[in-house]
């Protein structure tokens, strides 16, 4: 195939597009974010000092580390690199069920779920792991479930620049089946559709279709 590198004003796009998050000013320091897991160790009624938990701050902060990679991530570079040999392709490409963890920013505990993600190309494809990592670069953030539905298709649409797309994700939030109602299995299900996806109502269908596997 030929790879290239797709030609596109990048600054025309979003800013969560174009680049990654700009840190913080003032940013704390590894010793100070270890210090603050280390006063809620003390705060749940444990003993930070204790053998069991004396390392933990580190191994919290480590995890952070990988958890949030996303803030050091950004769509454009993930999804510049694309393929112009597609033949007489004219039909929507999908990659479904690609399995991410993200964190929801009201309580910072897990959602976990399903991402389903189409989109309609025009004259180049980009490689199908690339799909999964934009929902990485999005989902290793601080979220709700809706803004990261966006996010991904606004990505793909600006960067890509095809005739629709089409995403679809499925996840559980331990914030609902963890605390709060504690309503466990209750799935939240969020799309979003641009362009032929969204003007088509029979592409919806089809898309939904093949995410249920119906094209099995």
């Amino acid at each position: 195939m030929d790879a290239q590198v797709k030609p596109w004003p990048k600054s025309a796009a979003s800013s969560h597009v174009r680049a990654a998050p700009k840190p913080v000013e003032n940013r704390p320091s590894r010793e100070e974010a270890e210090a603050a897991v280390r006063t809620l160790i003390a705060y749940i009624g444990d003993d930070p000092g204790r053998e069991g938990v004396l390392d933990t701050p580190k191994r919290v902060i480590g995890a952070y580390e990988e958890l949030f990679s996303g803030y050091r991530e950004s769509a454009a570079d993930v999804l510049d690199r694309t393929f112009s040999e597609m033949g007489t392709y004219d039909d929507f490409v999908l990659v479904r069920d690609i399995a991410f963890t993200s964190h929801c920013e009201h309580h910072m505990m897990p959602f976990t779920g399903k991402a389903h993600i189409a989109y309609r190309p025009v004259d180049r494809v980009v490689g199908l792991s690339k799909l999964a990592r934009l929902v990485d670069v999005y989902g290793r953030r601080l979220q709700t479930q809706e803004h990261l539905t966006s996010q991904i298709a606004t990505a793909i649409d600006e960067i890509l620049k095809p005739q629709g797309v089409a995403v679809m994700l499925e996840a559980e939030h331990t914030c609902m089946t963890m605390r709060g109602v504690q309503k466990q299995g209750a799935i939240t299900l969020t799309t979003q559709f641009i362009g032929s996806f969204r003007d088509d109502a029979n592409e919806q269908v089809r898309f939904i279709t093949a995410v249920r596997g119906g094209m099995r």
